[in-house]
């Protein structure tokens, strides 16, 4: 069963589809959704609240203004929810209104083809609802006080989430995420709770190094237990590249603790986008220096293919949008086809993030390519010491799968 979206949005040109849509959702239990003839009043509608509807589902061969004009203007007013195309698609056509809506960095999660059944509605607010749950957050921020408090007190921690070689099983990297843990009772705080926080409070550079400082500190005991080809990833914020000497405050403490930057990636994420001279200097030098670079969530954020070919990245990583429910999604399908063909000419690694379901590995194991997957369905992200615990148990597995 889907998590149920309480406003979704309707636009078709046809009445006789917009009755069809509303009788499959009121099928679903969803009988409160709003219905428009034209992407014009759509748009109207958007305005007032840009956050207000969770989805909107919208044809692209509308009179006035199309589809992907709608789409457009949606991005340009700042609408974040998700959008589904109500269209009969060819798979060029499905890669290219994903580039493009991309470029005005709005969240088209798939489509649907007519004539519209119930099953790929049901499936599609399913996906939705799933990657919902990652991002909705359930707690207040905690206070910049207790933010300075968490650093004053030593209590920033990595914690580490495996990323598996779909092809051996191996483990080839490790993506360290910050938590809070607090030195009175060992609660821990999940960074939805804090990082924007820091970010406002230009406290994020301390966060990183601090998580960095720790971590490499811990790589050397990693790789007697995972391999010495470990990888280990951070993320960064483009804000975080307006600081020119970054590369050289990250590139000491690699030193601190004998660490070479070719066994660190860089994610990057896309809250913004990468534009600024700084941020270019900066990126470039990273790479310069020997650190993988990596572009985070890639498919939903600023960054296009062409940017990709032209920055220094060394790899991808593929939005949990088009992981989940891939098995089912012929607009994920085709998409994740693309970035796979795309990155294998560029000689970039490809990372597919959100795996949780065992019928979305079942499918991409079908590409037949060394692609690293990372999810739920293998590991939550983990204190260092029940990771370690964790990694021997799935060695230890693995080797056997092996040999059978």
């Amino acid at each position: 069963m889907h998590t149920k979206l309480p406003n979704i949005l309707v636009v078709d040109d046809s009445k006789a589809i917009l009755i069809v849509m509303k009788a499959i959702f009121n099928e679903l239990e969803m009988p409160e959704v709003t219905t428009c003839l034209s992407a014009v009043t759509a748009l109207e509608k958007v305005k007032p609240d840009i956050n207000f509807y969770d989805a909107i589902f919208t044809d692209l061969n509308m009179p006035e203004m199309d589809g992907m004009e709608l789409i457009r203007n949606l991005g340009e007013i700042g609408y974040c929810g998700a959008i589904i195309i109500i269209s009969e698609m060819n798979p060029k056509i499905i890669s290219l209104a994903a580039d493009l809506a991309k470029q005005h960095n709005v969240h088209l999660v798939g489509n649907l083809t007519k004539p519209v059944q119930l099953n790929q509605v049901n499936t599609l607010l399913a996906k939705i609802a799933q990657l919902n749950s990652h991002t909705l957050v359930k707690e207040r921020p905690i206070t910049k006080a207790k933010l300075i408090s968490a650093l004053k007190n030593n209590e920033i921690t990595p914690y580490y989430q495996p990323k598996i070689n779909i092809n051996n099983n191996q483990i080839q990297s490790v993506e360290v995420l910050a938590r809070i843990v607090s030195s009175k009772d060992e609660r821990v705080i999940l960074p939805s709770r804090f990082i924007s926080l820091a970010e406002q409070c230009d406290l994020i550079n301390d966060i990183t190094f601090t998580l960095f400082e720790k971590a490499c500190g811990d790589i050397k005991q990693l790789k007697e237990q995972l391999g010495t080809n470990l990888k280990l990833s951070f993320n960064l914020s483009p804000c975080q590249l307006d600081d020119l000497n970054s590369p050289n405050k990250l590139l000491q403490l690699l030193q601190k603790h004998d660490v070479l930057p070719s066994d660190v990636v860089l994610e990057i994420t896309e809250q913004h986008a990468l534009s600024s001279y700084t941020q270019l200097e900066t990126l470039n030098r990273l790479r310069i220096f020997g650190f993988g670079i990596s572009l985070d969530d890639f498919g939903t954020g600023f960054t296009n293919i062409n940017q990709l070919k032209q920055l220094p990245f060394t790899e991808a990583k593929i939005d949990r949008s088009f992981i989940s429910h891939i098995e089912t999604d012929k607009f994920s399908q085709v998409v994740v086809s693309s970035l796979i063909n795309m990155t294998t000419q560029e000689q970039l690694e490809l990372v597919a993030e959100g795996v949780e379901r065992p019928e979305e590995l079942a499918y991409l194991k079908h590409y037949q390519t060394n692609l690293a997957i990372q999810g739920f369905l293998f590991s939550c992200p983990k204190a260092k010491a029940e990771f370690i615990s964790w990694a021997q148990h799935w060695i230890k597995t693995a080797a056997k799968t092996k040999n059978s």
